[in-house]
C-alpha cells in the first residue's frame, strides 16, 4: 500500500541522521556530478549545510559556485549524485518519483529569477495563487489567496493579468504563489535578479514577512554579496563547498565565520589569502586558545 506524505515525513524523521539533528535542511558531503559531452562536471564537491526551521539565509557565490546546483537539489528538480540531502528529515536521494512530485507540490515552494517564469500570462494573480490550490484538490482557494496576496501587499493587483503589474509586483504575487499550499521551505532563485535597487527593497519585504509571519524557512541563491544586509545569515559556497558565513545580530552587527567541514577542511576568504600571499601552503601553530596561520616562507613553499 502506498505510504502517504505525512508516514513518508514521520518515517523520516524517526531515522534522523547523526548529522544535523533537528535542522530542517542537513546536507552532509553532498556530491553533484553532471556529465557534459562526455565530460564530468563536478558541480557540489562534499557540500556541509545545516539550515534550522524559520531561518532567512542567502546562498551567495560566483558563477559556477554550485549554488543553483545546491538549490535544484532541494527542490527536488535535482538528484544528488552522492552523500546526504534532507529536508524535514525527508531523504531527497531515496525518494521515488511520485515522492519527488508530492515533495515539490506539498513541501517546497520555488520562486525564478525571471517573473515570466512564475505566472501564468493568462491568469490573474488571484487565479494564480489558486492555481496550485486546485491541483492539490484543497478547499478554501479564495479565502487563502486573498490572505496571502494581502500580507504580501498586492491584494490591489488580485484582478490583474502578469502584464499589468510591475516586475516587483509580479515577483510579490509570485512569493504568494511559491507559499499558497502552506510549504514549509521556499526557495528563491535570483528573486531581485531582473529588478532595481527599490523594488528589490519590497521583495525582500515580502519575504521576511513570509518568514516572520508564517515561519517558513526561506533560502535566497545569488551572486549579490549585498543580500546579506537582508537576512539572518549569508553562507558563501565556493568551488562546490561551504566556505563562509556571515551572520548578522540583532543589532546589525555582521561577523564573518570560515566553516570547518566535517573532516577539517576550511577555506580561507581569497581576500585575506592573496593579501598575504598565501598559495599552496600555509604554516600553522596550535595555541592554547586558537590556530595560527602564516604565510609560508620561500623555502617552506619549495619544501627545500
Amino acid at each position: 500500500m502506498e505510504q502517504t506524505l505525512s508516514e513518508l515525513e514521520a518515517q523520516a524523521l524517526s531515522e534522523k541522521a547523526a548529522f544535523g539533528g533537528d535542522a530542517h535542511i542537513v546536507c552532509d558531503n553532498l556530491v553533484r556530478i553532471y556529465k557534459t559531452e562526455g565530460v564530468e562536471v563536478v558541480a557540489l564537491q562534499g557540500l556541509d549545510l545545516l539550515i534550522d526551521k524559520g531561518e532567512l539565509v542567502a546562498i551567495v557565490g560566483a558563477s559556477g559556485s554550485g549554488k543553483s546546483t545546491l538549490l535544484n537539489v532541494l527542490s527536488g528538480l535535482d538528484i544528488p549524485t552522492a552523500g546526504v540531502a534532507k529536508v524535514g528529515g525527508m531523504d531527497l536521494l531515496s525518494m521515488t518519483a511520485r515522492d519527488r512530485l508530492r515533495y515539490r507540490r506539498e513541501v517546497v515552494g520555488f520562486i525564478w529569477q525571471q517573473t515570466a517564469r512564475n505566472l501564468l500570462p493568462y491568469l490573474t494573480a488571484r487565479e494564480n495563487v489558486e492555481l496550485p490550490l486546485k491541483l492539490a484538490g484543497r478547499s478554501g482557494r479564495a479565502q487563502r489567496s486573498a490572505y496571502l496576496l494581502e500580507l504580501l501587499g498586492v491584494d490591489y493587483c488580485a484582478d490583474r493579468k502578469p502584464d499589468q503589474m510591475s516586475g516587483g509586483e509580479q515577483q510579490r504575487v509570485a512569493i504568494a504563489v511559491a507559499l499558497a499550499n502552506s510549504p514549509t521551505l521556499v526557495l528563491a532563485d535570483e528573486p531581485t535578479g531582473e529588478l532595481d535597487s527599490e523594488t528589490s527593497a519590497e521583495v525582500f519585504d515580502a519575504l521576511r514577512k513570509a518568514n516572520k509571519e508564517l515561519g517558513v524557512t526561506v533560502v535566497i541563491v545569488t551572486h549579490d554579496p549585498l543580500v546579506s544586509e537582508q537576512v539572518d545569515r549569508t553562507i558563501g559556497i565556493r568551488d562546490g563547498r561551504t566556505s563562509s558565513e556571515t551572520v548578522r545580530s540583532s543589532g546589525g552587527h555582521a561577523q564573518e565565520y570560515a566553516v570547518l567541514d566535517r573532516v577539517g577542511r576550511l577555506q580561507l576568504p581569497r581576500d585575506f589569502t592573496n593579501a598575504l600571499n598565501m598559495e599552496r601552503r600555509v604554516r600553522l601553530e596550535l595555541e592554547s586558545d586558537h590556530i595560527g596561520v602564516w604565510p609560508a616562507s620561500p623555502s617552506e613553499e619549495t619544501g627545500e
